[in-house]
């Protein structure tokens, strides 16, 4: 099986398992229990730190303390200190930080990292047998995820992965700065928005809310469609309404005012805590994805397993 994959299996992996926004949206709530992989060696033994990359703006924060409350519990509870780092930006520049060391057979340093479910990366890790089975013992909480969570086509039995969280990717607009920007149509071509706007660099994202504002469906992918959406984002860019492709590094743009609306993701900016920066799933449709733990070659299994238990617990969710 080669890396790369065709436009039309990229687009339908980021549409399949209802990324189009007409269906619920999912909210990774918690975690069944099955001993880890034959053989497994796993140790039952914490580690004393628990190393986590994340992506940015994705954690509780107090924001008077400066903390985040969830980990300093984990921390209380369990006595292991948690080196949390929020250092993907998009899961592209992060896989290609990654892919030298795991390739060569070397740790990372990392215990969990999360990557998209709408992007080639996490099922590359999992394929690539770049990815440590979960220790599903040490997970019973694992119980407590949803059904149309439990059997992902890039990890059937979730024996690699559990979700992180769900969201959906839409519009943001700031209303000191521009009226409503409520469609892939105005974010693309209104004029007044020129240079002002960012989009995704996340084809399962872009692709899918364009094809979505073109009146094709992202989940039955045609050369045509793709075509279509493609060269609709190419005109964006070309007239130079698209300032530059982003990753989560849209947000301080956004918050500062440098942009008056941005292709986003949902959970960002209920993060930045602006009033006047507004979320919206475009007029015709948005994508639904989830974010998923995965604990890469060399990561501590058992601490990242009682972590993902931990936070599986709907107290820990409330």
């Amino acid at each position: 099986m080669t890396d790369q994959l065709t436009r039309r299996q990229l687009l339908q992996r980021a549409a399949a398992g209802g990324t189009v926004l007409t269906l619920p949206g999912l909210l990774a709530a918690c975690g069944g229990s099955s001993k880890a992989g034959a053989g497994s060696t796993v140790s039952h033994k914490l580690a004393k730190t628990l190393h986590f990359s994340n992506w940015t703006l994705y954690m509780d924060t107090n924001n008077k303390t400066h903390t985040n409350p969830s980990l300093v519990q984990f921390q209380k509870k369990y006595g292991v200190h948690v080196d949390y780092v929020e250092d993907i930006n998009d899961n592209a520049s992060f896989f290609g930080k990654i892919q030298g060391a795991l390739s060569r057979g070397q740790s990372i340093h990392r215990d969990i990292i999360v990557l998209t479910d709408n992007d080639r990366y996490l099922s590359l890790m999992i394929k690539k047998g770049w990815a440590e089975k979960l220790d599903k013992s040490a997970i019973p909480n694992m119980k407590n995820l949803v059904d149309v969570q439990k059997h992902p086509n890039f990890d059937p039995n979730r024996d690699y992965s559990l979700p992180w969280q769900s969201g959906m990717t839409g519009i943001a607009y700031n209303d000191t700065l521009t009226d409503p920007v409520l469609s892939i149509t105005e974010l693309f071509e209104n004029p007044k928005l020129k240079g002002k706007v960012t989009c995704l660099n996340s084809m399962g994202d872009a692709l899918t809310c364009v094809m979505l504002a073109n009146g094709d469906d992202p989940t039955k992918v045609t050369d045509k469609s793709f075509n279509a959406a493609f060269n609709r984002v190419k005109k964006a860019v070309d007239s130079k309404q698209i300032r530059q492709f982003t990753g989560n590094d849209y947000a301080p743009i956004l918050a500062r005012g440098d942009l008056l609306a941005a292709m986003s993701w949902s959970g960002d900016i209920a993060q930045l805590g602006n009033k006047h920066i507004h979320w919206n799933v475009p007029k015709d449709g948005g994508a639904l994805w989830t974010d998923n733990m995965l604990i890469p070659n060399g990561g501590n299994i058992y601490t990242a397993s009682v972590y993902m238990n931990y936070v599986y617990d709907p107290k820990v969710q409330g």
